[in-house]
């Protein structure tokens, strides 16, 4: 049975839910660009300019990912934290990112400097959402031995190169849409586009690896449900 709220258009906006929660799902879930997008709507009848797709991702996308972080499982009590460069304006900016033993992303922040006050912001940002971890594992970068000698005494900090790889396939997504946008325009865009991205891969990219065919295709269409869930709970 179709649900009809899906079809019924926002206040202010002429499309109905189902056409622009389409949009940001595929603009969040693959590789593409807004004209990419654009091009899907009209392979399907929906005429639309890629600046108000721009409008909707932007609007709405945040809005899909604070759903999806209301309604995740508690995360995982090990967490792997890691930082990297993203180029904006010209100049390098840090992005941190933490995710849990799933390879969840727990959460995302850029930052100016890779120095010991931004790993304790970023620490302190972490565990007032997810409370404190039991084991954090990092690079040697030696401003994360400042921040939990300071904020988190009780967990158990190991520091070694070769043992964060799990966050690594995180920064390959990261990598792959900075291409496609040709780079972050500010400070600002790159935080509200990667938490709002993160998050809805972390719903639609379920571990594949682990999972067998029939548990994949559950996992695959409870996303999908979530998903319908949210786009009826879209507000102008």
């Amino acid at each position: 049975m179709i649900d009809l709220s899906l079809m019924l258009p926002l206040k202010g906006y002429r499309f109905p839910r189902s056409v622009i929660a389409y949009a940001v799902w595929s603009y969040y879930r693959f590789n593409l660009s807004l004209r990419d997008v654009e091009d899907l709507l009209a392979e399907r009848g929906v005429t639309v300019s890629y600046e108000t797709i721009r409008v909707w991702v932007d609007r709405f996308g945040p809005q899909m990912a604070s759903q999806i972080r209301r309604d995740r499982p508690p995360a995982g009590n090990k967490w792997h934290i890691d930082e990297m460069v993203i180029t904006i304006g010209g100049e390098p900016r840090w992005l941190w990112r933490a995710v849990d033993d799933r390879g969840d992303v727990l959460e995302i922040l850029v930052q100016k400097r890779p120095n010991a006050d931004a790993a304790r912001r970023f620490l302190r940002k972490l565990m007032r959402r997810w409370g404190q971890p039991r084991v954090v594992v990092t690079d040697k970068l030696r401003s994360y031995d400042v921040a939990f000698r300071t904020d988190c005494r009780s967990a158990d900090h190991r520091s070694h190169k070769r043992l964060n790889n799990r966050i690594e396939a995180s920064h390959r997504h990261t990598r792959r849409r900075e291409k496609i946008m040709g780079r972050f325009k500010s400070a600002g865009h790159a935080q509200r586009f990667l938490a709002t991205h993160d998050q809805i891969v972390t719903l639609f990219r379920p571990k594949r690896h682990r999972l067998s065919a029939r548990s994949f295709r559950h996992s695959r269409a409870d996303a999908f449900s979530l998903w319908a869930d949210y786009t009826a709970n879209l507000a102008a």
